[in-house]
């Protein structure tokens, strides 16, 4: 058996009937040419060559008398594929709307707990011709990162499959009806180890708090109290609701080098460009509704605490509130001032990740934890206390060439996530071979008309692009936002904030090209 770490179980007693816990994915397949065969059967027939590859596949949970503790993994020894793996065909016309509101529909229900926590769906009837895979899995057993990893077992880079060696047989008996006494011995057991990894940890927590509400001063260099920036609450919005179980999904995709084009010239990352073109999407949307607030929206923004190749699955995250800088009108602007917000997260961040627990004691959890997360479903709480943050917004690094399912070729690789209660959208994006795949998943009531949200994804992806490559080469943007414009000594003026250059660079970029060619024709004309 395999304990659930603190973390990952959180996962488990949190989940409501409006929060369902599990996340998934959307792709759309393209059909090798002239194929006339049964893809769904074909398709079963290659899952089941491969589930073992991942463990998720395979497990399930054993939970713990009266929950005291955290459940255990323990090996399915008779998995029930037909379950697992379900065959749809939607009706005419089979649009990509009516896709999404059948990927709304299947997210929307809850995995069931005596199974391993997977489901996929094999989905026909697309009036394109190609086939929709959805997946779902737990949140308990799988992160955004490890997802990944997942992936690299159900998927495969050729047309044609590498061979995939049989697992071992071996007959085990049925773990899931462990006895009480060794269940309750294993969950003791494992909770003195919780404690004693906790009382380990004290060191470097106190450091890391000691660092953040006491930090350096730059000038000084004595340490002084002061409360993190980033700490701030958000504006209510018609998205801080408390939420159903009924979801919403919408999917957009966008080139992937227009986005690292974009970073590159401006100097900032990659997911300060999605955050900018989430920002002004939102902007635009709860605009449609009469909502302007006057503080800048907050996001919440999942940040990866796993080391570098380690693909273990479970879940090793935390979050950072950003600034998505919605009161300013400049899109560029908004840009610089994300960027700026983004560091201070990041280096936040940075300072107490060592002191961040992924697993902790256990002992009477399960009951507290579910029964707190009833009560702050039922009670409304959430369309009262004021928002730390308006939206989740994630962005998960994926593969940067083809993937195929069963000898098919994937077109789209869009990701499907969770919304809960106080924070009714969840925005996921991925990168996959050369696009990068939004995935808006949101509460129905709350976000109806999620389609225009990803329109208007689409749309800000583009204007944003327009500004900064349309009119301004990257060199001096890049120079501009690394190195401010000093003053002339003589005036000692204090340099401008990099937000206020990043834009006045890229439209100083913009007219200079003209300059320079009308200067070069003048000195044609005069030779």
């Amino acid at each position: 058996m395999i304990h659930l770490s603190g973390m990952d179980a959180s996962f488990l007693h949190l989940e409501t009937p409006e929060s369902p816990m599990h996340v998934g994915s959307l792709q759309l397949i393209d059909l090798p040419a002239g194929y006339e065969g049964d893809f769904a059967e074909d398709a079963k027939k290659y899952l089941s060559g491969r589930l073992h590859l991942a463990s998720v596949f395979v497990r399930k949970l054993a939970m713990m008398p009266f929950d005291l503790a955290n459940p255990v993994w323990v090996d399915d020894d008779d998995l029930d594929l037909d379950h697992h793996i379900r065959h749809v065909i939607m009706p005419r016309p089979g649009t990509m709307a009516q896709l999404e509101r059948l990927v709304g529909r299947l997210h929307s229900t809850l995995l069931d707990r005596s199974r391993p926590l997977w489901e996929i769906y094999i989905i026909e009837g697309l009036q394109t011709g190609q086939v929709a895979l959805y997946s779902k899995m737990h949140h308990a057993a799988i992160d955004g990162q490890a997802g990944v990893a997942v992936a690299k077992a159900l998927f495969d880079i050729s047309a044609t499959p590498a061979p995939v060696k049989a697992p071992r047989a071996n007959r085990r008996p049925d773990s899931s009806q462990l006895g009480m006494a060794e269940l309750a011995s294993a969950a003791l057991s494992n909770t003195v180890q919780q404690y004693v990894k906790l009382i380990q940890s004290i060191p470097a927590t106190a450091k890391a708090i000691t660092s953040v509400l006491l930090p350096v001063s730059e000038t000084t260099g004595k340490r002084s109290f002061e409360l993190p920036k980033g700490l701030k609450t958000a504006p209510r919005t018609p998205l801080n609701v408390s939420i159903t179980n009924q979801r919403s999904f919408a999917g957009r995709s966008v080139p992937l080098a227009e986005v690292k084009q974009m970073a590159k010239a401006t100097n900032t990352s990659l997911n300060d460009i999605v955050l900018a073109i989430c920002a002004g999407a939102l902007k635009r949307y709860l605009a449609d509704y009469g909502c302007k607030p006057a503080k800048p929206l907050m996001a919440g923004v999942p940040v990866s605490l796993r080391s570098e190749g380690n693909t273990d699955l479970n879940n090793q995250v935390s979050v950072m509130l950003v600034s998505l800088a919605t009161d300013i009108s400049d899109p560029l602007e908004r840009l610089a001032a994300i960027h700026e917000s983004s560091s201070e997260g990041k280096k936040l961040t940075g300072n107490v990740k060592a002191a961040i627990p992924t697993d902790f004691p256990s002992l009477g959890v399960p009951s507290l934890m579910s029964g707190l997360a009833s009560l702050y479903g039922r009670s409304g709480l959430a369309d009262k206390l004021p928002p730390m943050a308006n939206v989740a917004i994630s962005n998960v690094p994926g593969p940067s060439f083809p993937l195929y399912f069963a000898g098919a070729k994937l077109a789209t690789y869009f990701p499907v996530s969770i919304p809960g209660h106080g924070l009714a959208l969840n925005m996921t994006v991925q990168s996959y071979n050369g696009s990068l795949e939004f995935g808006l998943t949101a509460c129905r009531r709350a976000v109806p008309d999620i389609a225009d949200l990803g329109d208007y994804v689409v749309a800000e992806h583009k204007k944003l692009f327009g500004l900064i490559v349309g009119q301004a080469a990257a060199a001096p943007v890049a120079a501009a936002v690394a190195a401010p414009v000093a003053a002339p000594a003589a005036k000692k003026r204090a340099a401008p904030k990099k937000k206020k250059v990043v834009a006045k660079a890229v439209r100083a970029a913009g007219t200079r090209a003209p300059r320079k060619a009308a200067a070069a024709k003048r000195a044609a004309a005069l030779n």
